[in-house]
């Protein structure tokens, strides 16, 4: 090699080299670490200038998530954001062409509630690829593997909600505490335990549930059923599970969201069962509502009230400070909870749809 050759060699690598270290730095870092950004998205801000957001919703006209997507754009319009809101049904093919979409759109971010978390990789690859910010609400979803309850911390995308144990917690303990006070005996009692089995959330919640309502009261047999998360779905496999055991004379009903324990107690009550002998309490309120708003003597004696505002709110929120400021997203970051029933819902700010 001549030495004007060796000299251009020399000169090229180290410009690669400097490139290579300019890109370590500017995006916070090094070619070895594949993690960093790959739960969190591409874009560490600061940004400056107009900030774009997609929202991406399953099950968008749930009563619940038409509050969280009221939450986001309240906020975003105080923040100055342009948000487009999606709703995804329960399409988990549809969340992908989204967000590929939303990147075609030039978005800044995107946050998403999933309809199934075996996307979970998927779109975690779309967005790193497509250098947008990702965040989830509600919903965990994996970076490494269709089931966020097998994965490791640090591929857990970054998610605004609520904490599964905090409320499953308080669920347990106020049916305990209704279960004391109707003086029920645990033989003569069940509890349906509702929710969506491969849904991460939903398994803390019920958990908890369980774990706090026999440390108060042991003794009491529980029955997981699994639904779809929907009133009707749950309907359905409680009548089936009520058939199955007719000798139960009172029945304890709680799960991931009010929509499984207001099918459950629609279950219990067309089987002829009084509102004296089945306790549910929601997850949510929303429905819960409407039971305690007919004046009529109802199942559902409680209610945890999940914020949907809140949630989207805070969730827009995390991302502009994300884009605009480079704030590291939290693991997670929760939203305030609060428990209702038919005498206390009105006052609590709870607005039944």
């Amino acid at each position: 090699m001549s030495r004007t050759s060796r000299r251009r060699a020399v000169m090229a690598a180290t410009l690669l080299v400097g490139l290579g270290l300019t890109t370590a730095c500017s995006s916070g870092k090094t070619a070895s670490d594949d993690s960093a950004g790959s739960t969190g998205g591409a874009a560490a801000g600061p940004k400056s200038g107009k900030i774009s957001l997609t929202y991406l919703q399953k099950q968008g006209d749930q009563e619940y998530f038409v509050g969280e997507a009221a939450g986001a754009k309240a906020r975003a319009d105080e923040l100055g954001i342009e948000l487009k809101v999606v709703n995804l049904g329960n399409d988990a093919n549809k969340t992908v062409s989204e967000v590929q979409a939303a990147i075609a759109q030039h978005t800044d971010g995107v946050i998403v509630v999933v309809p199934d978390p075996a996307v979970g990789p998927q779109i975690v690859r779309t967005a790193r690829d497509g250098k947008v910010a990702l965040l989830t609400s509600d919903d965990q979803i994996c970076a490494t593997g269709p089931d966020p309850a097998a994965c490791a911390k640090a591929d857990l995308v970054p998610r605004i909600g609520f904490s599964g144990a905090q409320m499953g917690g308080e669920v347990g303990k106020r049916a305990a505490a209704e279960y004391a006070e109707a003086g029920w005996k645990a033989s003569e009692t069940r509890i349906v335990s509702a929710w969506k089995q491969d849904v991460t959330v939903c398994g803390d919640r019920v958990k908890a549930a369980r774990t706090a309502f026999g440390a108060a009261v042991p003794g009491v047999e529980a029955i997981d059923v699994a639904t779809d998360n929907t009133p009707t779905g749950a309907q359905d496999k409680v009548a089936a599970t009520l058939t199955a055991n007719p000798g139960v004379k009172n029945w304890i009903v709680w799960g991931c969201n009010d929509e499984n324990v207001a099918g459950g107690v629609t279950a219990l009550t067309n089987a002829g069962l009084g509102p004296d002998r089945v306790i549910g309490v929601g997850l949510g309120a929303y429905l819960a509502c409407k039971e305690w708003g007919s004046g009529r003597p109802s199942g559902m004696k409680a209610a945890l009230f999940i914020n949907g505002k809140d949630v989207g709110a805070l969730a827009v929120q995390t991302m502009y400070d994300k884009l605009r400021n480079g704030k590291e997203f939290p693991a997670e970051g929760f939203a305030p909870t609060t428990m209702v029933d038919a005498t206390t819902w009105k006052s609590s700010g709870l607005t039944c749809g």
